[in-house]
């Protein structure tokens, strides 16, 4: 009985020490409390028109929409999948680094087919900026045939 409640004691008085090790992910993120770091080079994704409205057309046409982007940042920017709201929407996308300053562009292709109504289907581009995720949106309305 003296060894057992002699166990739990150690195992108390060894949960309670103070553990000041430094996290090293602290170290490396290049993000401070205000923002960005003044010294590090990131890039930054740039698109004017995030989201396209279609209008109004009628069931089962292919819409295809061009997005324009650009890197504004300083560093590679890297676009690494691009994840769609609906299997109706298919996006093309950079598989090679965008470098700053340059463009580029993702199609997106929303198939009509079986959809009526007010419509609105996203594409969450997932890159190497930060914030990490940028959103482009596809809008309108599909008459039934």
């Amino acid at each position: 009985m003296l060894i057992r409640k002699f166990i739990i004691l150690l195992l108390f008085i060894s949960s309670c020490v103070n553990d000041k090790k430094i996290n090293s992910n602290l170290i490396d993120n290049p993000l401070t409390v205000d923002g960005l770091s003044k010294n590090i080079k990131v890039p930054q994704l740039t698109i004017n028109s995030p989201i396209f409205d279609f209008g109004e057309v009628n069931e089962g046409e292919k819409l295809e929409h061009t997005f324009l982007i650009k890197n504004t940042g300083e560093a590679n920017l890297v676009i690494s999948s691009a994840k769609t709201s609906c299997g109706c929407t298919v996006p093309k996308f950079p598989k090679e680094p965008i470098l700053p300053n340059q463009q580029s562009e993702i199609i997106v292709v929303f198939n009509t087919k079986g959809k009526f109504g007010k419509q609105n289907k996203t594409v969450t581009l997932l890159t190497n900026t930060v914030p990490r995720a940028k959103v482009l949106t596809i809008k309108g309305y599909i008459n039934k045939q």
